[in-house]
C-alpha cells in the first residue's frame, strides 16, 4: 500500500519506531515523498521495481464523418530500479552507556545521529544518485532530468551572487524560474535548491512581494512559497559540509529543481511502504561488551513521468 510517512507513523504500533519516523518526517522531503511497495508478480517483496516512463503526452483531435482518426499512441520506456540498502551502525561499551552518567544517553543520541546521516544520505541520493559511479546506490532525479525538455537554461547565468545583481536581475530570474514551471506536467510540490540559493530566493522575497512567507509547514516552521510552491533547501552530504545541491567550483552556478510527488510521476519504493524505516537496538542484557545499533532503510526512486521533474540550471550565486 503506497503510504506518506505520516501515514506510516500512525500505522505503527511500536512507539519507538512512530518516533523515529517522526524524526525523518521533520525532513521536508521525506515529508512530502510517497513510498509505494515494491511487490513481485507472485506475491510477496521483492527488491526490482519495473515501471514505465511516460515520455510523450497522448493527443486527441476531431474528425470528419465517415473517416478515420489519425493513430497517436503515448510513448513509454520502461525502466527497473533496484532497491538499494543504505543506513549506518554505531557500538557504544556498556560501561559507557550504563555508568557515565550526567552528559547524555549516549544510545539515543548516536541513534538521533545515525538518522541524521541517513537522512541525508537519502536525500543526496535523491538528487545526485547514480547506479553507473556507485553500483550500490540508486540513481536520483539529476540524472533523469538531464538532457530532457524540463532541463533549462543550460548555457547562460543567470548573476545572483550580490545585493545588486539580484536586485537587477530578479525579474530574469523569476521569468527563467516562471518558463522552467510552465514545461512540468503540472505544479511542483517543492522547488528544491541548497541553502545559499534559498536566502537569495528570500531576498527576492522581500524585493518583489510575489512570494508567500507567513506560511508554516506540519512542525510548525515558516515556510516561504514562490506561486504557492514550498522552497526546500537541502543541506549537505551526510559527514560533510558541502551541500547536496552543489555549487559548481569554476562558475560559481547553481541549480533548482522542481518536483511532482505522485505515484504516476516521482516516488520512492521500498519493499513494504508501512515499513519504510527499521532499527537495531543494542542489546546491553547480552553478553558482550560492545553492543551495536543500526538504522537502516531499502529504497529507491521512481520517475515515471520526465516532466514531472525539471531542474533550472547556471544560477550564480558567488
Amino acid at each position: 500500500m503506497p503510504v506518506t510517512l505520516a501515514q506510516a507513523q500512525k500505522l505503527t504500533q511500536n512507539k519507538l519506531t512512530a518516533q523515529i519516523i517522526n524524526e525523518f518526517r521533520k525532513d521536508g522531503l521525506f515529508e512530502m515523498m510517497i513510498f509505494d511497495d515494491c511487490v513481485a508478480l507472485n506475491g510477496g517483496s521483492t527488491l526490482s521495481y519495473v515501471y514505465n516512463r511516460l515520455k510523450t503526452l497522448p493527443t486527441a483531435d476531431f474528425r470528419a464523418i465517415n473517416s478515420e482518426y489519425v493513430a497517436q499512441e503515448s510513448d513509454t520506456e520502461q525502466f527497473t530500479v533496484n532497491l538499494k540498502v543504505f543506513g549506518g551502525s554505531f557500538k557504544i561499551d556498556r560501561v559507557i552507556q550504563n555508568d557515565v552518567k550526567g552528559i547524555t544517553n549516549q544510545v539515543s543520541f548516536q541513534l538521533q545521529q545515525k538518522i541524521e546521516a541517513t537522512k541525508a544520505l537519502f536525500a543526496d541520493a535523491f538528487i545526485n544518485g547514480d547506479s553507473g559511479t556507485n553500483a550500490n546506490a540508486f540513481d536520483g532525479i539529476d540524472k533523469a532530468v538531464t538532457g530532457s525538455s524540463t532541463e533549462k537554461n543550460t548555457v547562460n547565468p543567470i548573476d545572483l551572487s550580490s545585493s545588486a545583481n539580484i536586485t537587477a536581475n530578479a525579474n530574469a530570474f523569476m521569468d527563467a524560474l516562471d518558463d522552467m514551471l510552465a514545461d512540468m506536467n503540472g505544479t511542483p510540490d517543492a522547488l528544491f535548491m541548497n541553502r545559499k540559493l534559498l536566502a537569495i530566493m528570500n531576498g527576492i522575497a522581500r524585493r518583489s512581494g510575489y512570494f508567500s512567507t507567513s506560511d508554516v509547514d506540519a512542525f510548525g516552521r515558516p515556510v516561504t512559497k514562490y506561486a504557492g510552491i514550498p522552497l526546500l533547501a537541502l543541506g549537505d552530504k551526510p559527514g560533510t559540509s558541502n551541500p547536496i545541491i552543489g555549487i559548481d567550483p569554476t562558475d560559481k552556478t547553481t541549480s533548482i529543481y522542481g518536483v511532482r510527488f505522485a505515484l504516476d510521476n516521482v516516488h520512492a519504493v521500498t519493499p513494504q511502504g508501512s515499513d519504510v524505516i527499521k532499527t537495531y537496538l543494542p542489546d546491553f542484557n547480552q553478553p558482550g561488551a560492545v553492543k551495536t545499533g543500526e538504522v537502516e532503510m531499502v529504497a529507491a526512486i521512481a520517475v515515471k513521468a520526465t516532466r514531472g521533474i525539471a531542474a533550472l540550471r547556471k544560477i550564480k550565486v558567488g
